[in-house]
């Protein structure tokens, strides 16, 4: 029986094995059916967004608002599939990544070592003459021979640094694409935390409309007339803006998104949209400077960002040691992912606001102003500068930037400009960055609702 029970626990373990020896998911099986994935969700948040439009477009009414926050918690919960998808496969990029730098650096130290014997032989050369190395022949040929030996020996050398600058430049590559790839992983991440708390607090509001209502219309009807804002209230009411400045007057903000839209044509409703999806999604992270280290690396990109920052700030006239800018985003653990750098109540990081500011680079990396290309200055009219720090260049910054990713008012066009604020114009149609544009576009409508208010319209 021993014997017999042994055997059988055997095929069992054979058996358990089996699916896992025979069906095991290859990388490339793995991508295509995480992005099979994505696209069946894609599809589902597409027809749900279709339902949600469509229920707006209805007469308002308890009916109609309740089967809207189950619409728009539908939509949440897929556009958190979605994110689970698209995290597992930076997780599977990053991976790779990871991969290809450990093999690069152990290329590097090989080729380290090489270069390091290269030189030994060059100096050894070096160390005899022409009448040495002949003498120490005993026929011509073998001179000829260790000529061509050393000839050998230099060319080596000569390809051996080429190959290490090469490997150093694309490890170099390879760790800045990892570092893109963490921060998409780590603002995904934060984004899923915040829309599971989105979908609680949506919950929450519909079991108190039914609550206070017991499902009668006339009373929800009362509801919303008792939780509209009046124009006294909205002029009290503070608006939430980012890098670290204090809040302003929601009428001052909106005197401001109003220039902006004047300026630009950007809705003045979708600026002040995007200004407080961004506070409220974390963009304010924190009072960082210059020269500030994190976890032993500067906070702002050295290459991309200080060469204009300082440009920005001989300018406009301030310190650059002391000017406070945003501090790079932080895992749960700790550990640091991307760099900070982002400036004013807008978060444009440096690169970004010389493009507005009329700082360009000339072919060595050096940035410099040039007023008829402050794009800023030239539309408010000003004597000086655009600055990032100030609130209503901020705002105008934003208004171009939105106007230049397509928004004009519509629908489609304001949702997709506010998606490539937010992910770039090649992340706008990926569905797990869906929320953001629903979210802001929920904003706007509240938002457009209130500046009708505030101005007695």
């Amino acid at each position: 029986m021993g014997i017999m029970k042994k055997i059988t626990t055997l095929f069992l373990c054979i058996v358990l094995l089996l699916p896992s020896m025979v069906f095991a998911e290859t990388e490339d099986e793995r991508r295509a059916r995480l992005e099979a994935q994505l696209q069946q969700v894609e599809r589902q948040i597409l027809n749900q967004r279709v339902l949600v439009e469509n229920k707006q477009q209805e007469r308002q009414s308890l009916e109609r608002d309740l089967d809207l926050i189950d619409g728009e918690i539908v939509q949440a919960q897929l556009g958190i599939q979605a994110r689970s998808v698209a995290i597992e496969q930076l997780g599977s990029q990053i991976e790779d990544k990871e991969e290809v730098i450990i093999i690069l650096n152990d290329r590097l130290d090989k080729q380290q070592k090489s270069l390091a014997e290269l030189i030994r032989k060059a100096r050894a050369v070096d160390d005899f003459s022409l009448v040495e190395v002949m003498l120490s022949n005993e026929n011509f040929s073998e001179f000829f021979t260790d000529v061509e030996n050393f000839r050998a020996v230099n060319r080596s050398l000569n390809d051996s640094l080429t190959a290490l600058v090469e490997i150093k430049t694309d490890t170099y590559t390879q760790k800045l694409s990892l570092e893109d790839k963490q921060l998409s992983e780590a603002e995904m991440k934060q984004a899923q935390e915040i829309e599971k708390q989105n979908i609680e607090a949506q919950e929450t509001a519909k079991e108190q409309i039914l609550t206070v209502t017991k499902g009668q219309e006339a009373a929800y009807q009362a509801l919303l007339v008792s939780q509209q804002k009046s124009a006294a209230q909205l002029k009290s009411q503070l608006f939430e803006i980012l890098g670290g400045g204090a809040a302003i007057p929601f009428p001052e903000a909106v005197g401001y998104a109003q220039v902006a839209q004047r300026m630009t044509g950007t809705p003045a409703a979708l600026i002040l949209a995007i200004l407080e999806q961004e506070s409220s999604y974390g963009s304010n992270i924190g009072g960082c400077t210059m020269g500030d280290v994190s976890l032993g690396k500067d906070i702002m990109h050295p290459d991309r960002d200080k060469p204009p920052f300082l440009a920005i700030a001989v300018e406009i006239g301030f310190d650059p040691a002391t000017q406070q800018v945003s501090c790079p985003l932080r895992r749960s653990d700790g550990s640091r992912i991307g760099w900070g750098g982002a400036m004013g109540p807008s978060q444009f990081i440096p690169s970004t606001w010389a493009i507005y500011g009329g700082f360009k680079k000339d072919s060595a990396g050096n940035y410099s102003y040039v007023k008829s290309q402050d794009a800023i200055r030239t539309l408010l009219g000003k004597s000086s500068a655009g600055n990032p720090f100030s609130n209503q260049d901020a705002f105008l910054a934003t208004g171009l930037l939105l106007r230049d990713n397509g928004a004009n008012g519509s629908y489609n066009s304001d949702r997709t400009a506010a998606l490539r604020y937010y992910a770039g114009w090649g992340g706008a149609t990926r569905p797990e960055n869906a929320f953001y544009g629903d979210g802001v576009m929920k904003r706007k409508q509240r938002l457009d609702g209130d500046i009708r208010v505030l101005l007695g319209q």
